[in-house]
C-alpha cells in the first residue's frame, strides 16, 4: 500500500529491512536515554541525550551498511536535503533566545507580570492563560512565537499566582497548538493541506469537527483545576513580586509598544523569523532608554564598571547572546527574571542537529518505511485507518525529530490509501494534523518539544501530563472517525467503511 515518493532516497539494489530489525535502533535508543536520565536526571539535555542520539544513529547506519549494503552515499544525500531544510529552524531558535532576553531586561515581561497578578485571579488563570495563548497563537500562526512571548509572561504570572509551572506550561502549550492548528498562517497547516492535496480553508473547516471539541474539554479541565486548587493557604502576597519589579525595573505601560507593534508585524503577515528579530531590536531600544540600570548591572557581572554608553551596549550585546541574572532581593523573583539568550538556546540546536541525524538515518536506512508499512498492513476500514495516520504521525516525530519530516512522510506514505478507499483528501490532512502537529512537542528530542522546554525552562516531560489539548486531540480524531461523523466519501470511488 505503500508508494515510493521523492521523499525518500530510491534503493534499488538494497533490502527493506524486516520491521523488527528497523526497531532496534528505537529500543536502543530509548534503552540509552533510560540510563542517561538515571546517571544525569535533569542535566540529561547538556549532552547525555545527544550521545543516545548519536550512539542509536550509529546503530541504524551500522545495521544498513552491514546487513542490507545500503551505500554511504544514500545517508549523505538523505542527510543534506533534510538538514538543509534545517536552516531557517536554527536561525529562529537564535532569534528565540534573543527575543526572550530582551523582553525581560527591557521590562516588556516584568510589566506583562507586575499588571498580570494585580488583574488575574488564580482561579480563572489557567482558563484566562490558555484562551490568550489561543487567540495569540491564531494570529500569529505560530506556536513558538506565542510561547516565546507571551506565554514566558504569563509563565511569571502564574508563579506569582502560586499556580505550579507545568499546569502553566500546559495550558500555554494547549492554546499555542490550538492556534497553530487552525491559523491560515500556520506553516504546519499550510504543508499539511497543500501536501495532501486539500483546499488549505477546507481543510481548516474541517479541523474544527475534532479541534473545538478537543480545546472545549481541554478548558472545562483547567476551569476545574483552577477551583480545585484555589485555595487561600496556597495564595502568596503578590506585593513581594509587585515592590521587587517595581524596586529594580522601570515598570510603564511605554514597554507594552513593543508587543503591539510585535502584535502589528504579526497581523501584516510578516515572516516569524523577521518578527522575531525586529521585535528583539525594540526591546533593545526600550531597554537603553528605559532599564539602564538593569544593563549596567549586566554589564558588571562581565567586569565592565563603565557607566556610559559603553557600558549599556556591552549590557545590550549580552542580554542579547548571554545569560543574564539580575539581584532582586529575592531568589524567586531572581529566577524569575534570569535569561538566556542565545547561548541558552545552544543546547536545543545541538539536541536538534542530533535528533535529525537520527531520523536522516533511520529514513535513508528504510527503517522508517518499513515499521510504518507494518502498521499499514493492520488497516481494515476507516477507524483503523484514521488510527493508522494518527499513531503514525506520533511515531514519525518520535524517530524523526521533526514534525515538517513527519508531515511530508505521514502524507506521502497515506494518500493512496484513502484514496484506494474513497475517503476524501480532508480526512487525510485532519488526521495528519490531529496525530504530528500537536504532539511534536510532547517528544522530548523534538524539535519542538526541546524548543518549548528550553524557552519555558520545564522539561518535556514535566509539562506533558498538562498539556490536555496535545493529548485529546488524536483520540478525539479517532472517535470522530469511529463515529463516522461528517466523512464524505469520494463519489468516484466506492469502499466499505
Amino acid at each position: 500500500m505503500w508508494k515510493k515518493t521523492a521523499t525518500f532516497v530510491p534503493m534499488k539494489d538494497c533490502i527493506t529491512p524486516h520491521p523488527l530489525v528497523a526497531a532496534i535502533p528505537l529500543i536502543v535508543l530509548i534503552a540509552v536515554l533510560a540510563m542517561s536520565v538515571y546517571l544525569f536526571g535533569s542535566d540529561t539535555l547538556s549532552g547525555a541525550s545527544q550521545i543516545a542520539l548519536i550512539f542509536a544513529s550509529s546503530v541504524v547506519i551500522g545495521i544498513a551498511m552491514l546487513f542490507y549494503h545500503i551505500p554511504w552515499k544514500v545517508f549523505d544525500k538523505e542527510m543534506r536535503k533534510i538538514f538543509g531544510g534545517m536552516s531557517v529552524t536554527l536561525f529562529i531558535l537564535l532569534s528565540v533566545g534573543m527575543l526572550s532576553g530582551s523582553w525581560m531586561i527591557s521590562g516588556v515581561v516584568p510589566t506583562l507580570i507586575y499588571y498580570g497578578v494585580q488583574i488575574m485571579s488564580p482561579t480563572y488563570f489557567l482558563l484566562t492563560t490558555c484562551v490568550i495563548c489561543s487567540l495569540v497563537s491564531v494570529l500569529s500562526g505560530s506556536s513558538w512565537t506565542t510561547v516565546a512571548t507571551i506565554g514566558v509572561a504569563l509563565l511569571g504570572i502564574g508563579q506569582a499566582l502560586n499556580i505550579s509551572p507545568a499546569w502553566t506550561a500546559g495550558a500555554i502549550i494547549s492554546g499555542a497548538y490550538f492556534g497553530d492548528k487552525l491559523s491560515p498562517l500556520s506553516d504546519t497547516t499550510i504543508l499539511a493541506s497543500s501536501y495532501s492535496g486539500t483546499d488549505l480553508f477546507v481543510h481548516i473547516r474541517y479541523l474544527l469537527l475534532t479541534t473545538v471539541p478537543s480545546i472545549l474539554i481541554t478548558l472545562v479541565l483547567f476551569l476545574a483545576m483552577g477551583f480545585w486548587a484555589n485555595n487561600e493557604e496556597g495564595a502568596i502576597d503578590v506585593s513581594v513580586y509587585t515592590d521587587g519589579l517595581s524596586a529594580k525595573f522601570n515598570i510603564s505601560l511605554w514597554t507594552l509598544c513593543v508587543p503591539i507593534l510585535t502584535g502589528v508585524m504579526i497581523a501584516r503577515k510578516m515572516p516569524s523569523l523577521f518578527v522575531l528579530f525586529l521585535s528583539s531590536v525594540l526591546a533593545g531600544i526600550t531597554a537603553l532608554v528605559l532599564q539602564q540600570e538593569v544593563l549596567y548591572e549586566i554589564a558588571h557581572t562581565f567586569g565592565d564598571y563603565s557607566n556610559g554608553a559603553h557600558g549599556l551596549i556591552k549590557g545590550l550585546s549580552i542580554t542579547y547572546f548571554g545569560s543574564t541574572a539580575v539581584d532582586m532581593g529575592n531568589e524567586s523573583l531572581n529566577q524569575l527574571v534570569s535569561t538566556g539568550g542565545m547561548v541558552g538556546m545552544l543546547n536545543t540546536i545541538w539536541l536538534i542537529l542530533c535528533s535529525v541525524f537520527f531520523g536522516s538515518a533511520m529514513v535513508a536506512a528504510g527503517m522508517v518505511r518499513s515499521i510504518t508499512n507494518a502498521l499499514m498492513s493492520f488497516i481494515r476500514n476507516r477507524t483503523s485507518l484514521v488510527t493508522s495516520t494518527v499513531f503514525s504521525g506520533l511515531f514519525l516525530n518520535f524517530t524523526t525529530g521533526d514534525q515538517f519530516i513527519s508531515i511530508i512522510l505521514a502524507s506521502d506514505m497515506f494518500k493512496d490509501a484513502y484514496r484506494k478507499m474513497g475517503f476524501e483528501s480532508r480526512l487525510l490532512s485532519r488526521s495528519i494534523e490531529d496525530g504530528t502537529t500537536v504532539t511534536s512537542v510532547l517528544v522530548p528530542w523534538n524539535t519542538c518539544g526541546m524548543t518549548q522546554a528550553t524557552v519555558l525552562d520545564i522539561p518535556t516531560l514535566t509539562y506533558l501530563p498538562y498539556c490536555f489539548f496535545n493529548i485529546l486531540s488524536p483520540l478525539v480524531s479517532i472517535f470522530v472517525a469511529a463515529l463516522g461523523w461528517k466523512i464524505i466519501r469520494r463519489s468516484s470511488e466506492s469502499a466499505t467503511s
